[in-house]
């Protein structure tokens, strides 16, 4: 049986500094693959995936559309663009704007909670506003586990405080034991169930991520 082997990150103000010691802590044989989301402006060059793979072992790349997924890897959410999680690969598409992002950290933790329902683990990391929140709540109405960093050392509380607000949450942590918790956890067998019971409501928003905006008016 697989372990907790999808770990979404969401991660806005203060997030480079978060995902740099998160990577830090995770070992080059991870069983498990990660996929971050980090709210940048459109225009901004693509430093993220530089900066983690100097700071960790694991083998980081920024997202293109149909990218093959793997264990022992990090996928970053390019910039303009959502990042979505299908069963084996990655997608990226250019749908409209979340929570005044994109990408935003909602499609990736909706995308991942309907392709590997409880084998998911969502974490929340310093930031400002809302946006995961939905997401997280996502993750745990499939079966997923749910962690957020300890808001009281978040550089931005905003995000871990409104998850903390309107989720059920497992674990509430200092960024320094994050790493070593999701060590443990992609061991944990999962078992999972034949079919992903997600509400209509819930499959509908993760399609919307999917529209392309150059069939909308732009934005």
């Amino acid at each position: 049986m697989p372990g907790h082997d999808i770990v979404v990150v969401g991660t806005s103000a203060g997030g480079v500094e978060a995902l740099a010691t998160l990577v830090s802590t995770l070992p080059p044989e991870l069983p498990a693959a990660i996929f971050v989301v980090l709210h940048i402006p459109a225009h901004s060059p693509s430093f993220v995936p530089k900066i983690l793979g100097r700071s960790g072992l694991l083998e980081t790349v920024q997202a293109s559309d149909g990218m093959e997924t793997k264990h022992g890897h990090i996928y970053v959410a390019p910039p303009d663009h959502h990042m979505l999680v299908e069963r084996g690969n990655v997608r990226v598409v250019r749908g409209p704007k979340e929570n005044r992002h994109r990408p935003a950290v909602d499609p990736l933790f909706r995308s991942a909670a309907l392709a590997y329902g409880p084998r998911v683990v969502g974490v929340i990391l310093t930031g400002v506003l809302d946006d995961g929140t939905a997401g997280l709540r996502a993750v745990k109405r499939c079966g997923g586990i749910a962690i957020v960093q300890d808001p009281d050392e978040a550089i931005y509380p905003g995000m871990p405080l409104s998850a903390l607000e309107h989720v059920q949450v497992d674990h509430i942590l200092p960024l320094a034991a994050i790493g070593p918790l999701l060590v443990r956890l992609v061991s944990d067998q999962v078992k999972e169930e034949a079919g992903n019971h997600m509400s209509e409501d819930l499959e509908k928003e993760t399609q919307k991520a999917q529209m392309d905006t150059t069939l909308m008016r732009a934005d």
